[in-house]
């Protein structure tokens, strides 16, 4: 799902660059407004959980695999502003820190998953109560909205997708979708088990709820890669297919580059102490998050002086 450096045009790229800072800009000032104390431990865990979630590929058929985005499911537990914020510094330690998703089509990718994604996965379940079938739509919902935006902006930058493979594409992100959708689901209704009326607003977490998830996220990043499937997500297939696969750039190179630790030479170490390096560094670097949206709530909330 995450666009690589090289695949969009200029114009493009520069274009979502633009509209995406002030978005999310606007949508930090909005979470500052609406985000409840409450919930800085749960922001921790949701985006380590969702980060590691996103290390697992699934195959969707015809060589191709899947992930879970999981920008409606942060919206369900956080609020969608929270939400888009938490998505984007997953995506911007991504490409920073493992070089997954272009440098220059960050503002793209932060503008599919985590405005499109979160808020067009957030509204069915608005709309239908946070009933299970709101859950469901919202899942499959974000990640057609992404998929399909991700593809409109490779076809405004000229990549040439015959209607076979265009065919093919929208059939595996539907199947994608509905996977997405079900497993949002079913992490909705764990969540729940673990700890009754998690969903609702104002709730923090138990300890119960924030040690499952916190073990849930290593448990993926540090040994469910070894069985993920190796096969080339939505994106990446159709770059393979279409022949563009080869002006994929990279402006630099980090140690962690490909979830993979480039200072160990074990194989069966190096993808998994990248995860949980990477679920560290969401941890650490939500919590700052959410410490910055409650405080800018206690400022915006303390009364001022006659």
């Amino acid at each position: 799902m995450h666009i690589p450096d090289g695949f969009l045009r200029t114009r493009v790229w520069v274009t979502l660059d633009v509209v995406a800072a002030p978005a999310i800009g606007y949508l930090a000032r909005r979470a500052q407004r609406e985000f409840d104390h409450h919930k800085v431990p749960l922001m921790g865990v949701m985006g380590a959980f969702i980060f590691a979630a996103q290390m697992i590929n699934f195959p969707v058929g015809n060589g191709t695999s899947g992930h879970l985005v999981g920008a409606a499911l942060l919206s369900f537990t956080l609020g969608p502003a929270a939400a888009s914020i938490v998505m984007t510094a997953i995506l911007a330690t991504q490409a920073l820190v493992f070089q997954d998703g272009g440098l220059l089509a960050l503002g793209a990718n932060v503008f599919n998953m985590a405005i499109a994604g979160v808020w067009l996965g957030y509204l069915p379940f608005a709309l239908l109560g946070g009933n299970r079938a709101g859950i469901f739509l919202g899942g499959l919902i974000s990640l057609l909205s992404s998929a399909f935006l991700a593809l409109s902006e490779l076809m405004l930058s000229g990549v040439p997708i015959p209607p076979a493979i265009f065919a093919l594409s929208c059939g595996l992100f539907l199947i994608s979708g509905i996977i997405e959708g079900a497993l949002t689901l079913a992490v909705v209704q764990a969540l729940d088990r673990i700890q009754p009326g998690v969903m609702r607003q104002p709730k923090g977490i138990t300890r119960n709820l924030g040690l499952a998830l916190g073990a849930a996220a290593a448990l993926l990043s540090g040994a469910g890669i070894f069985v993920a499937s190796t096969h080339p997500d939505g994106i990446q297939s159709l770059a393979l297919q279409t022949g563009i696969a080869g002006q994929a750039t990279a402006l630099f190179r980090t140690p962690l580059a490909d979830y993979q630790a480039a200072f160990v030479r074990s194989p069966w170490l190096t993808k998994s102490l990248a995860g949980i390096a990477g679920i560290v560094i969401i941890y650490v670097l939500c919590l700052v998050i959410s410490r910055f949206l409650t405080a800018g709530r206690r400022q915006a909330i303390a009364p001022r002086p006659n």
